[in-house]
């Protein structure tokens, strides 16, 4: 049994750290901080754990740390720079939820994040935690940088197709629409309930801090620059995110359904659909799971990717733990095999 430490459990993906913990037969949640509701008890603020957890929040010190075996970090960018080494001289392993480790080029990080890096050191220990490109990285890593909600669904719907080598690298554009919990817990305007339902929107249409990430971790399943197109929209919905991909095959005899079946045939959790499928949101609502269907429109040379997945559970917590059961060694899906939540 190994101890799990959570910095910033006041969030959704800390709470969904909890939740999926609370199942996990090796794993026990012993300390979960919190600068602003130390001393208040979790289940104050989230309610859905009682019975579960039954811890307070603590600062998030070292002396609150040190008895864990991994710390995850589910806190804004720049908060796990100054905290993180530290850690790692304990010898305790730590999985980072935010962007502080995603980046490898600096300079790019700092641009897209408007603050200075505080452990430049640590970028190219840390390991990107993507499973299905990195496992065998990730398996031997004490700092894993997990992968974020739209990169994980762009990434997964693109990787046949680059690991093939069937499309032009020069013109690929992804659609990506997420949930209103994507914008994280605090208070904004923009957030309302009034604000977003019954509404559709794009944003941060030239440019997106999550484009960076997309791009390197696309190089480098491709091995050259992949010239993507990427804009996020948002839906009217708590959780969930749906990806729409457009390639152009160099090949248009290519079988792509096949290429994406023998691909991830030995995945556990990504799972594709039959040829002719549009998957839904509420079908991986909750679960660790990406459904990916593949389309070839009649008469083009056009490749078309629906990927969905949870962006709190696929595209974040899930995830880290995913990460974390390779990390010690236990089954990659412990804890993670409940389906998705209908209605």
């Amino acid at each position: 049994m190994i101890k799990v430490g959570i910095v910033g459990g006041t969030g959704y993906t800390g709470a969904e750290l909890m939740r999926l913990l609370v199942a996990h037969p090796d794993a026990e949640v012993v300390s979960v901080t919190s600068r602003s509701d130390q001393g208040r008890p979790v289940v104050d603020i989230y309610p859905h754990l009682r019975g579960s957890v039954d811890l307070a929040f603590v600062a998030p010190d070292l002396d609150n740390l040190k008895d864990c075996d991994v710390v995850f970090f589910a806190t804004p960018h720049g908060v796990a720079q100054s905290t993180v080494p530290a850690i790692l001289e304990l010898g305790i392993k730590v999985i980072d939820l935010s962007a502080d480790f995603r980046i490898r080029d600096v300079a790019v990080w700092e641009r897209w994040y408007g603050q200075a890096h505080q452990a430049i050191d640590l970028l190219e220990r840390a390991v990107y935690g993507l499973p299905e490109f990195n496992r065998d990285k990730i398996k031997t890593a004490d700092l894993v940088a997990c992968a974020g909600c739209y990169p994980t669904s762009v990434q997964i719907g693109l990787l046949p197709l680059l690991e093939k080598g069937c499309i032009d690298l020069t013109d690929v554009i992804a659609n990506s629409a997420s949930g209103v919990s994507g914008a994280g817990r605090q208070a904004s305007v923009a957030n309302l309930l009034s604000e977003t339902s019954d509404s559709f929107k794009a944003y941060a249409a030239s440019g997106h801090r999550h484009q960076p990430e997309i791009e390197q971790g696309l190089a480098d399943i491709a091995g050259q620059e992949v010239k993507l197109t990427f804009v996020p929209h948002l839906l009217p919905i708590n959780r969930g995110i749906h990806t729409t991909i457009y390639a152009n095959l160099l090949d248009t005899s290519i079988d792509v359904q096949a290429v994406f079946e023998e691909s991830f045939k030995q995945e556990p959790f990504v799972d594709v659909l039959p040829a002719g499928s549009h998957p839904q949101t509420r079908s991986v609502r909750g679960s660790n799971y990406c459904h990916v269907a593949v389309h070839r429109p009649e008469n083009s040379n056009k490749v078309i990717v629906l990927v969905v997945e949870d962006n709190l559970t696929k595209g974040a917590s899930g995830q880290a733990i995913q990460c974390m059961n390779l990390m010690f060694n236990f089954e990659e899906t412990t804890g993670l095999k409940s389906p998705g939540l209908v209605p």
